[in-house]
C-alpha cells in the first residue's frame, strides 16, 4: 500500500493526459460523421442556395435595345443668307476697299482708273466685264459728279450689282417631275470640295423638307463613298454604293436612281469621281453618266463645283465641263476668301450659267444660296 500510495502521484497526471489524447480525435470524428445531419439542427441551420442571377438579354437583343443616334436638324436656308455679307465683309475683300478708296479721291486722274482696272483684273473679274465697269463708272463720275464717299458706294453697288447680274435664275431644280425623282448629277476636278458639297446640298435640301437619295459614283477612291455614307448617315439619306472599288460609276449612278424611284424620294443627288478638263476618258466617262441618267428624262441640275480662290484657271474647266455634261448651275466653294471673288461675274459672262450656291465655311451647314445683294454689299462692307 505505501509503494501504490508513492506511485499514484506520478500515475495520476499520466492517465489525465492519455484521457485527453484519446478523446479529442473521437469528438472530430463524431463531428465529421454528424455534418450531413447539421441542417437538421437548430444550432446548425441549413445554408442557403446561393441565388441565381436571372438571365440577361442576349447580345444581339441588347444591341437591338440600344437607341440609334438622333439624327441632325440641318440649319433652315433661310438663316444661312445672312452669313453671307458677314463672312465677306470679316474677310477684308480688297475689291471693294480698294475701288471705294480710288473713286472717293477729289479728282480722278488717267492713272487712277488704270488702277482701278488693274483692281478688277487682280480680282479675277475678266478683260471684258472689267472695261464695262470702268466705263460705266467713267460717265457716272463724269455726268453726276460724285465725290461723297456715300455717293461713291451706292454708285459703286449699283454697277457691281449689274455686273454680278441680280435677275439671273438661281432656283434648283429639284422637285420631282411627272412622278419622276429630280436628278442633280454634280461634277468638278479634284481638290474643289465636290463630296463634301454633295453631303452639305444633301442637307439643304433636307432643312427644305425634301426626301433625298445620294449616289456615290466616285468609284476610284472607296474613301469618297464612304465620306457620303456619314453625311447622309448624319441626315437620315440612304446611300447607294458599289461593293468593290472601281466599279462602273455609270451603274451605281442608274441604281440610285432606280431606288429613288422606287422609295419615291424627291430628289437623288449623285457624286462623281474629280477629273481633270484635259484627260479625254475621264470626260467621256462623265458624259456616259449624264446619258444614262437622262433616259427616264432629262437632267434636273448638272452643277459644277469650283473653288472660288482658283479665279481664271476656273474658267477653262467650266468650259469643257459645260461642253461634256450641260452644267446648269455653278457651285463656288470658299467664297469667304475674296481675293478672286470676280470669278462670280467672269464665270456666269463666259457660260452664261448662274452661280446657284456658294460655300461659306468648314460647318456642316456653311452653304447657301447665292444671293447677288448679300455678295456685293460683303465686298463694300470689306
Amino acid at each position: 500500500m505505501n509503494e501504490l500510495a508513492d506511485i499514484l502521484p506520478w500515475l495520476l497526471p499520466v492517465l489525465a493526459v492519455l484521457g485527453v489524447g484519446i478523446a479529442v480525435p473521437l469528438r472530430r470524428r463524431g463531428r465529421r460523421g454528424a455534418e450531413p445531419g447539421r441542417a437538421a439542427t437548430p444550432e446548425a441551420p441549413a445554408a442557403e442556395a446561393p441565388e441565381v442571377p436571372e438571365a440577361g438579354p442576349a447580345p444581339e437583343a441588347a444591341a437591338t435595345a440600344t437607341e440609334a443616334p438622333a439624327l441632325e436638324r440641318p440649319e433652315p436656308v433661310a438663316g444661312r443668307l445672312v452669313r453671307l455679307r458677314e463672312r465677306l465683309a470679316r474677310s477684308g475683300s480688297p475689291l471693294g476697299a480698294r475701288l471705294l478708296t480710288v473713286l472717293s479721291r477729289d479728282h480722278l486722274a488717267e492713272e487712277d482708273w488704270e488702277e482701278i482696272e488693274e483692281v478688277l483684273l487682280l480680282a479675277d473679274v475678266g478683260a471684258g466685264p472689267t472695261t464695262e465697269l470702268v466705263d460705266a463708272l467713267r460717265e457716272r463720275v463724269r455726268v453726276l459728279g460724285v465725290r461723297d464717299v456715300a455717293a461713291v458706294r451706292a454708285l459703286l453697288r449699283e454697277q457691281l450689282l449689274a455686273l454680278v447680274g441680280p435677275d439671273m435664275d438661281r432656283s434648283l431644280a429639284v422637285a420631282p417631275t411627272d412622278g419622276r425623282p429630280a436628278v442633280v448629277l454634280v461634277v468638278g476636278v479634284n481638290g474643289t470640295g465636290k463630296t463634301t458639297t454633295v453631303g452639305k446640298l444633301a442637307r439643304v435640301l433636307v432643312a427644305e423638307g425634301r426626301s433625298v437619295v445620294l449616289g456615290a459614283a466616285d468609284t476610284f477612291r472607296a474613301a469618297a463613298a464612304d465620306q457620303l455614307q456619314t453625311w447622309g448617315a448624319r441626315v437620315g439619306v440612304p446611300v447607294v454604293r458599289s461593293d468593290r472599288e472601281g466599279a462602273d460609276p455609270a451603274s451605281v449612278a442608274f441604281d440610285a436612281l432606280s431606288q429613288a424611284q422606287e422609295t419615291g424620294a424627291d430628289v437623288v443627288l449623285v457624286d462623281t469621281a474629280g477629273r481633270l478638263q484635259n484627260k479625254a476618258g475621264l470626260m467621256d466617262e462623265l458624259g456616259k453618266i449624264a446619258r444614262v441618267l437622262s433616259r427616264p428624262g432629262p437632267l434636273a441640275e448638272v452643277l459644277l463645283v469650283l473653288d472660288a480662290t482658283t479665279g481664271q484657271n476656273g474658267l477653262r474647266q467650266a468650259q469643257v465641263f459645260t461642253e461634256v455634261a450641260g452644267v446648269t448651275g455653278i457651285v463656288l466653294t470658299k467664297l469667304d476668301g475674296t481675293a478672286k471673288g470676280g470669278i462670280v461675274v467672269a464665270v456666269q459672262r463666259e457660260l452664261g450659267v448662274p452661280v446657284k450656291l456658294v460655300g461659306l465655311g468648314e460647318g456642316p451647314d456653311d452653304l447657301a444660296p447665292f444671293d447677288p445683294e448679300a455678295f456685293v454689299d460683303g465686298l463694300l462692307a470689306g
